[in-house]
């Protein structure tokens, strides 16, 4: 029995805001997984909602849109493959039109389909969700009567040993109950534990996979108390009667006074338990190794449907990276986060994470690798891009009223700042008086600043030429004719804007009052 942690006192971390560089890590590194378990196709249909039903007190909802999605572990490969991994998945799928419809999005999304095994006159699991206004109407939801036959459950597991056995990072299992991650595939997959450096088990029931020996699973609150609920030998406190509802301090002083039985519950396993809107728990199996806490950003719950998937698959991804778990655990949950943005079932990807990450870690100098990924996302979104350079040498009011202007041009504001040995060759040898990473800790501060760079050269043209801004702004008394830059934005199709100058506003004048003993 384990001994009584007072949880007020057991050790907690909060978890650490991480480089945005670490995003790009996953796709330098393009870590093979393979994702085994319950494929299924989420379809969102949608429309305005003016007026109740005759026939009862319901909604009218006016179908405007329909959108399909892969889900389920099918989910997971594509979060898996937005993130830059390389993707196989293992899974049964039917042989219906909706089968059909989740293949091709499968396909397009990046993962490779090769070893889904196919079951004759089977129905495709569907979740749909009819919405409006933002706001969940109903679900209904159709599918299979029965599990995969035995047969079909048997090719399962032989396509997962062939899957393994050609080489992987790491397996990830999402199991949903609906019977492609059976016994046999549990057997198959104990066969091949040593040709498996990473395991991760994302389940409905995680017990039934603890004779794996896992290397993490992730619960979610309801899942961490039947696990332990299924201990016998373990005494279950009161709040295990029911689903946690409490406050995330309950459930996360819960989780940690019976951090012990939950590790030994799992097979010996790390256990992540996600608190949804209240972010995740990391209770590693090492008992010397201290728990952390993520700090979620909160998410209409409409919006959180599949967050716990991009988790799973970002965590996954990380590790397999070679990232350490401190850091795969802020990339999991700045992952989710971006998912409970979008609308519907969604991915993260590479760009939209490295996006969040450095909204977390303002001023971290993006490299131009990351703050490409970020410009294609942003883009993507319909987002309009804003670019301006400088030396922001020494922060005054002139440098904030200027960058203000110029994020009101649009929706991303990119600040490039020269090097410091491009600013000694424009200003002279003494400068620059704070170098690059002060520089850029101090612009990446002001909240109208949504993005750090830097450059080289002594013009900031080779790099907008990557970026292609849709504004490029300037400060002072010049004209857009008088710019270098301008040729090279207007032929990129975008407009060039000089703003506003402050006289006596400068780095030169401050540093030049200094020198003359005036303040």
């Amino acid at each position: 029995m384990d001994r009584p942690v007072d949880p007020l006192t057991a050790p907690i971390a909060v978890a650490r805001p991480v480089p945005a560089a670490l995003a790009g890590h996953i796709a330098e590194r393009a870590p093979r997984i393979v994702v085994v378990g319950d494929a299924l196709l989420d379809e969102w249909l949608s429309g305005p909602a003016r007026r109740l039903g005759r026939d009862g007190p319901v909604p009218v909802v006016e179908l405007a849109e329909s959108r399909s999605a892969p889900g389920g572990a099918g989910n997971v490969a594509a979060n898996l493959a937005a993130l830059g991994a390389s993707v196989e998945l293992v899974a049964v799928l039917g042989t219906d039109a909706d089968a059909a419809t989740l293949c091709g999005l499968l396909q397009d999304a990046g993962v490779r389909t090769a070893h889904c095994v196919t079951e004759p006159g089977r129905r495709t699991a569907v979740k749909r969700r009819l919405v409006s206004a933002g706001q969940a109407v109903a679900r209904y939801d159709d599918g299979p009567d029965a599990p995969p036959a035995p047969s079909t459950r048997a090719a399962v597991a032989g396509a997962l040993g062939t899957a393994v056995h050609s080489g992987v990072d790491a397996v990830l299992v999402a199991d949903y109950g609906l019977g492609a991650a059976a016994a046999e595939v549990r057997a198959a997959l104990e066969a091949l534990r040593p040709n498996v450096p990473l395991l991760v088990v994302d389940a409905r029931s995680p017990a039934a996979w603890a004779r794996l020996c896992p290397d993490v699973i992730t619960p979610n609150a309801a899942e961490a108390v039947a696990l332990i609920a299924a201990e016998p030998a373990v005494p279950v406190p009161a709040p295990l009667h029911a689903p946690p509802v409490s406050p995330a301090s309950a459930r996360t002083e819960w989780a940690l006074r019976d951090r012990h039985a939950l590790v030994a519950a799992a097979g010996g396993a790390d256990v992540l338990v996600t608190l949804d809107i209240d972010g995740a728990l990391w209770l590693p199996a090492d008992p010397g190794a201290e728990p952390q806490l993520t700090t979620a950003r909160p998410g209409a719950m409409a919006r959180a449907c599949g967050a716990g998937d991009t988790f799973a698959a970002a965590y996954t991804a990380a590790l397999a990276a070679g990232i350490p778990a401190e850091g795969a655990l802020v990339l999991a949950q700045s992952a989710a986060d971006v998912v409970v943005d979008q609308d519907g079932t969604a991915v993260c990807s590479t760009g939209a994470l490295t996006a969040r990450l450095a909204a977390a870690d303002r001023g971290g100098l993006l490299t131009h690798r990351d703050l490409l990924a970020i410009v294609a996302d942003q883009r993507r979104r319909g987002q309009r891009i804003v670019f301006t350079n400088g030396c922001f040498d020494v922060l005054h009011r002139g440098h904030v009223a200027y960058l203000r202007q110029a994020r009101a041009l649009g929706d991303v504001l990119i600040v490039a700042l020269n090097s410091d040995e491009s600013v000694s060759r424009l200003k002279g040898p003494e400068r620059p008086v704070n170098p690059l990473e002060d520089r850029a800790g101090v612009v990446g501060a002001i909240d109208c600043v949504d993005l750090v760079t830097a450059f080289t050269q002594d013009t900031p043209a080779r790099l907008i030429e990557m970026v292609r801004p849709d504004v490029y702004t300037k400060g002072g008394d010049y004209t857009p004719q008088m710019l270098p830059e301008t040729p090279i934005v207007e032929r990129l199709g975008g407009e060039v804007r000089v703003l506003d100058y402050l006289s006596d506003h400068s780095t030169t004048a401050i540093v030049g009052r200094i020198r003359a003993g005036r303040s």
